[in-house]
């Protein structure tokens, strides 16, 4: 199988627009959790959250359209046109068809639909935008980068919870793998600081509700965790085939040696106690990527600041990396900025991208009190190191489990 390269890289976070200002602020640690203001959200339980102030500022995208679009859409086409710019890649000069576009969330687009809906109840039909249809539902923003760019090969968008953007770079890699495309554009973006989207998210169960000190609040693997906060935001990633690559001379920023996924089998909601599946999904990766578990240089945590799937992660890679378990360096670095549900996996593997091209290894903030112990956390402070293999872990509700391993080319 020939290996896939990723060759640009597009984010948009609450941390940063462009990967640059972006890894500025993961490498110093910074907070960027904080009450939400752009709605009365003062009687949900939680009302923190990661924000993106000002995204009109970096957009390329006329009004014309953008009436049209939720913001997850709109996420998704900033983060696209940065990954092209960043990848070196003029799209008019591709084959359309053989070019895809494999995007992940959980939640879909509620800022246009719960807007247009509250429409319909106050003024009847007459009051819904035609586009209301095309707005919220999860392939929106596929569609729209498709349109945008004239995309027209194989593409596919992916709803798998929390877990969803790395399911869909995993689907990208193997469709390229099979040399059906020369090129995707995939990752992930979420929109969930509305008013619908924030009540879902509280009826999930697991948001903290320590709104008096939103940059702290998130603390996955702390003693005194108390659940995770949302953020919003869109990565997305170039991938093609690593021959392709090389003879465009793109910078390579690593490659994808492995990936699996699988399920628990558990309950609707809660993963297993024991881990044993998400085990599975890691050594499975591995094997798929030919490397032992000593070989692995750091592994990006889910961490979603709850016992049970905090322990649960720890029992996996006690599990999967025995001994070697506490030296292997890990971190949540999205506890800067918030879960950013079905975007998440996508923006862990671009912080481990970029981990690995300027050797720091990014922090897990507000960790205070390991808890599980047992690992060798990177906390508070980011810390040198060369990477050259590392482990994304990614899950979802109902005990959904996804792994991928990436390595320097």
């Amino acid at each position: 199988m020939e290996k896939i390269a990723i060759t640009g890289i597009g984010v948009v976070a609450p941390s940063g627009i462009g990967k640059r200002q972006f890894w500025a602020n993961i490498k110093a640690g910074r907070s960027f959790v904080k009450k939400i203001t752009r709605f009365d959200a003062s009687k949900y339980p939680s009302h923190i959250a990661g924000q993106i102030d000002e995204l009109e500022k970096y957009s390329h995208i006329s009004e014309r359209l953008l009436k049209k679009i939720d913001a997850f859409s709109h996420m998704a086409l900033i983060a696209s046109e940065l990954a092209l710019q960043d990848a070196g890649i003029n799209i008019k000069n591709e084959d359309p068809n053989l070019i895809g576009i494999f995007l992940g969330n959980a939640i879909g687009g509620w800022l246009y639909a719960e807007t247009e809906l509250r429409d319909l109840y106050l003024e009847g039909r007459e009051g819904v935008s035609p586009y209301m249809a095309s707005a919220w539902f999860p392939a929106a923003p596929q569609g729209q980068v498709s349109i945008y760019y004239g995309i027209k090969g194989f593409s596919k968008t992916v709803v798998a919870d929390r877990a969803s953007s790395l399911e869909a770079i995993g689907y990208a890699r193997k469709t390229l793998s099979k040399n059906k495309l020369n090129m995707i554009l995939a990752g992930g973006m979420e929109a969930p600081v509305t008013p619908y989207a924030l009540l879902c998210c509280n009826t999930y169960g697991g948001l903290t509700t320590d709104n008096e000190h939103p940059e702290t609040a998130y603390r996955p693997f702390d003693k005194n965790k108390s659940g995770f906060v949302i953020g919003e935001g869109a990565g997305i990633m170039v991938m093609e085939g690593i021959i392709r690559a090389k003879k465009r001379n793109a910078n390579i920023s690593a490659v994808i040696s492995g990936y699996a996924s699988n399920c628990d089998g558990y309950d609707r909601i809660q993963p297993d106690t024991n881990g044993k599946e998400l085990a599975r999904a890691i050594k499975s990766a591995l094997s798929d990527a030919k490397v032992n578990p000593e070989d692995i240089g750091y592994i990006s945590l889910d961490g979603l600041a709850l016992d049970l799937w905090d322990n649960s992660e720890v029992k996996a890679i006690k599990e999967v990396f025995g001994n070697k378990a506490k030296d292997i360096p890990v971190s949540c670095p999205k506890s800067m900025f918030g879960n950013l549900l079905g975007a998440s996996g996508a923006l862990d593997l671009i912080i481990t991208l970029l981990a690995m091209e300027h050797s720091l290894l990014p922090p897990t903030i507000n960790l205070d009190n390991p808890n599980p112990n047992g690992l060798n956390y990177v906390a508070k402070e980011a810390r040198e190191h060369k990477i050259s293999k590392a482990l994304i872990i990614s899950r979802g509700r109902g005990g959904i489990n996804a792994a991928m391993v990436i390595e320097k080319p």
